[in-house]
């Protein structure tokens, strides 16, 4: 058979990485994937000297690239909403299957895409999207096939699983740790989608809708970021046993779905804790193989690279296979998709890490106490430090059992209310991933 001609839209790090994967694994590529595949075409905008592309035909529009009568598959690289959508629904259009690394497309626009897709008898595949080099879409929708997920949780973001083990390690402050991040490439110069949990919530999003069979509901997703997270929350965490990371949650309720991001503290023996630096990891619970982890690096030009052509390869396999025995784009069948409700952020139950600036008066410990038994609130473990006490404060830290947020809400607006506490109380999930 005549090789499968791709034509890729973006040479940046990414593109340029797809290029000479396909390049220098040429013949293990076609080995695996039964025909050749050829790069026909280049959109680009400017060249990446880290890619040597020869004679390989390119433009400056990734137009012409979807209209091109001699391109099988489009690779879109390019980014961003608008532009993207627009070029993979025109690739559809054509005829063309797709392969993206597009997490905020998808998790936006996902729905509509994969709906025409359908229409069209064409793939679009998205493995690359989520945690980089790390094929934990493959493993949710074929590998885990048989389960019935409970829930995952991911650190899907690898510039604030490094600003936070920096924290840790170091005892660092977060603005000093974010610029070391923008000098090393890891955060952009705006960094609000990586620190705000926005880049998570997008990734997240994708999970939860394969995992629980679920349409695409990225507005749906609660995020909060970690930059009120301090080096002394980082510590107290630390001497409770615990790690914080910002962690995406996705776990299947009886009412329905919880779909969250924000910083977490997760027992500090657990394999994800010890996730460190800018490396991503998923673990997902299901009710056949219990809990799984997938472990590797989140980003970068060959990491990422290497999921696309995974996706390119598993696109020239089916391409003699019938639309309808496809696997399908978000695991279960289109008509098959459940309409379980996103839970409300007030409505999801977790444990609770609580930090309090109280007065050294006797008496306060036990109005606090007071404060949240009344609203059905234990507390499994209390920490005072008298050593640290400024201006007549003491940090007092509390982790309670899991409540419903609506109740830690209601008790964390009645404790800055009392006489004895000054400030506001600092409020970080805890997760025990049992």
């Amino acid at each position: 058979m005549r090789p499968v001609r791709v034509g890729i839209c973006g040479l940046g790090t990414v593109g340029g990485g797809t290029f000479n994967v396909l390049k220098r694994n040429a013949e293990e590529i076609e080995r695996r994937a039964g025909r050749g595949i050829e790069v026909a075409q280049i959109a680009l905008r400017s060249r990446n000297p880290q890619c040597e592309i020869g004679d390989t035909p390119i433009t400056n529009d990734v137009f012409e690239v979807a209209n091109n009568p001699d391109v099988d598959v489009v690779i879109e690289l390019i980014g961003g909403y608008t532009v993207a959508r627009d070029l993979v629904l025109k690739a559809i259009d054509n005829g063309k299957h797709v392969v993206t690394a597009n997490k905020a497309l998808i998790a936006v626009h996902g729905n509509e895409i994969f709906a025409r897709a359908r229409e069209k008898g064409v793939i679009v595949a998205f493995e690359a999207a989520v945690a980089g080099g790390i094929p934990v879409i493959k493993a949710i929708r074929e590998g885990l096939a048989g389960n019935r997920i409970n829930w995952l949780v991911g650190i899907i973001n690898g510039t604030g699983n490094f600003i936070l083990s920096e924290m840790r390690e170091k005892g660092r402050a977060f603005d000093d740790v974010l610029k070391e991040a923008q000098a090393l490439g890891y955060a952009e110069a705006d960094p609000t989608f990586d620190v705000e949990g926005i880049d998570a919530a997008h990734k997240l999003t994708i999970l939860a809708s394969i995992a629980f069979g679920i349409p695409l509901q990225f507005d749906k997703a609660y995020t909060e970021g970690i930059t009120q997270l301090t080096t002394a929350d980082v510590g107290y965490a630390e001497a409770l046993g615990y790690r914080i990371k910002h962690l995406g949650v996705a776990r299947r309720t009886e009412e329905g779905i919880e779909l969250r991001v924000h910083p977490t503290l997760i027992p500090a023996d657990c394999l994800i804790a010890n996730v460190n630096g800018v490396m991503n990891a998923v673990m997902v619970n299901g009710d056949a193989a219990g809990s799984t982890l997938y472990y590797g690096a989140g980003a970068g030009m060959e990491p990422t690279a290497s999921s696309v052509v995974a996706d390119l390869v598993d696109v020239v396999r089916a391409l003699t296979t019938d639309p309808e025995n496809r696997v399908p784009h978000l695991a279960f069948q289109p008509e098959a998709l459940s309409d379980h409700p996103i839970l409300p952020i007030e409505a999801c139950e977790s444990a609770y890490y609580l930090r309090i600036h109280a007065k050294d008066h006797p008496g306060v410990l036990a109005q606090v106490a007071s404060i949240l038994s009344a609203r059905g609130i234990n507390i499994e473990s209390i920490m005072q430090k008298e050593a640290e006490e400024q201006d007549g404060l003491v940090p007092m830290i509390l982790v309670t059992h899991r409540v419903r947020e609506a109740q830690i809400n209601e008790a964390i607006a009645a404790l800055e209310a009392l006489e004895g506490v000054t400030g506001k109380v600092v409020r970080i999930r805890v997760e025990q991933l049992n």
